[in-house]
C-alpha cells in the first residue's frame, strides 16, 4: 500500500485507496481536462472535490500541493522510480499522464511536438482569454462600466476561435489524431455556453468549431468527466 502521509493535502482530503492516483479538482474547464484524460486512459484514480473558495483552494493543505492555489492538482503514488509524485498545472498533468500511459501525445517526435504546440496554445491563449470573457460577461466584470476591457477580451476570443476554425479545415482533431490538445481545448469551448458568451463571439457563424465541440462532447469519457468530481 502506498504511503501518501508526506502530502499534507491527504489529511484534509484522505484517500480511500492510497495506491490510486489522487485528483484534487472541480468540474471547471481546467478540472475537466484532467478528469477527461484519466477517464480516457482508464487509470485508477480517486477524485476529491476542492471547491473554488478561499477556505479550500487557499487552505494550507491544498497549497502544500499547489502553491498557486488553483485546481487541478494530482498525486501519483506510482510516480517516476516508483515514488509518489505531486503535480499541479493542468497542461503539465496532461503531459505527465500522456508519458505515463504512452497515449494521446501524437505519433513520434514530430507528432508529439504538434500536439504540444496546440496544448500550449490553449494554455497561453484560450484558457486565460476565455476565462476573462466569463468574468466580464457572466461574473463581477459585468458591473464595470468602461466597455474597453470587455471588448478587448471579446475581440481576442473571436480571433482565437477564428484560428481554431481555420486549423480544423480537413481535420477532425486539432493535431490530427485525438490528443491531450483536444482534451484541453474542448472544455473551454464548452464553457462559452455556460458564460452565455456565444452570441457575442459569433459562434453561429462558425462551422467547424461547433462540429468539433460536438465530436468532443460525444465521447463517453468526456461525458463522465464533465461530472467529476460531482459539483
Amino acid at each position: 500500500m502506498a504511503d501518501l502521509s508526506a502530502f499534507p493535502v491527504t489529511r484534509r482530503w484522505p484517500p480511500a485507496d492510497p495506491s490510486a492516483i489522487q485528483l484534487y479538482a472541480f468540474p471547471t474547464p481546467n478540472g475537466v481536462k484532467v478528469s477527461t484524460m484519466l477517464e480516457e486512459t482508464g487509470l485508477r484514480y480517486e477524485a476529491h472535490r476542492v471547491a473554488l473558495t478561499e477556505d479550500e483552494v487557499k487552505s494550507p493543505e491544498f497549497l502544500s500541493l499547489n502553491p498557486n492555489g488553483k485546481i487541478p492538482a494530482l498525486i501519483d503514488p506510482d510516480g517516476p522510480g516508483g515514488h509518489p509524485l505531486g503535480l499541479f498545472e493542468s497542461g503539465a498533468i496532461l503531459l505527465y499522464l500522456g508519458d505515463k500511459t504512452g497515449r494521446f501525445l501524437g505519433r513520434g517526435p514530430a507528432g508529439r511536438w504538434e500536439v504540444t504546440q496546440w496544448l500550449m496554445w490553449q494554455m497561453g491563449g484560450v484558457g486565460p482569454i476565455f476565462g476573462q470573457v466569463g468574468f466580464f460577461v457572466k461574473f463581477a466584470g459585468r458591473e464595470i462600466e468602461d466597455p474597453r476591457p470587455r471588448e478587448r477580451y471579446l475581440a481576442e476570443a473571436r480571433r482565437l476561435l477564428g484560428v481554431l476554425e481555420a486549423r480544423l479545415e480537413g481535420r477532425d482533431w486539432v493535431a490530427g489524431e485525438y490528443s491531450v490538445a483536444d482534451m484541453a481545448i474542448g472544455p473551454w469551448l464548452n464553457g462559452l455556453d455556460y458564460y452565455g458568451a456565444r452570441p457575442l463571439l459569433g459562434w453561429d457563424g462558425l462551422r467547424r468549431v461547433p462540429a468539433y465541440l460536438d465530436r468532443f462532447l460525444a465521447r463517453p469519457a468526456v461525458q463522465r468527466a464533465l461530472e467529476i468530481p460531482p459539483p
